[in-house]
């Protein structure tokens, strides 16, 4: 083995992650690492970098399949059209977020009861379909 590969465990053990998540991804087509002729999976610096991308992307939300399609070229504009799509994903959980924390900030400095508070009366109504 080279000095510059790893082996399964090795890469795992580099981002904290159990084997079986990079055998997932090799399966999801994320990851394709080298075989020994024993079959042993071998990973280099482009794996390395590769599992780095996959954890930047799942850390901004992206799934499995839409990271397939994003790492499936060099040029992420090639899928931009995914990338906004996300980022509408995105503001419309923030933007959710932002009034949960809101309304729990209004009931932490609110002297009334719960129940009682006007504003939570309206946020309460607000969410009852017509």
């Amino acid at each position: 083995m080279k000095s510059s590969e790893m082996t399964i465990g090795e890469l795992a053990g580099r981002f904290g992650l159990p084997t079986h998540v990079l055998r997932h991804w090799e399966s999801a087509g994320l990851l394709a690492p080298a075989r020994q002729d024993s079959g042993h999976r071998r990973y280099g610096q482009a794996e390395l970098r590769r599992v780095a991308m996959i954890h930047m992307g799942k850390e901004a939300g992206l799934g499995l399949r839409a990271l397939r399609r994003l790492l499936s070229t060099d040029d992420p504009m090639d899928h931009a059209d995914l990338l906004r799509g996300h980022v509408a994903e995105l503001e419309r959980r923030i933007s959710q977020a932002q009034a949960a924390k809101d309304l729990i900030e209004h009931a932490l400095a609110c002297p009334l009861p719960f129940d009682e508070c006007p504003h939570a009366h309206e946020q309460i109504d607000a969410r009852i379909p017509s």
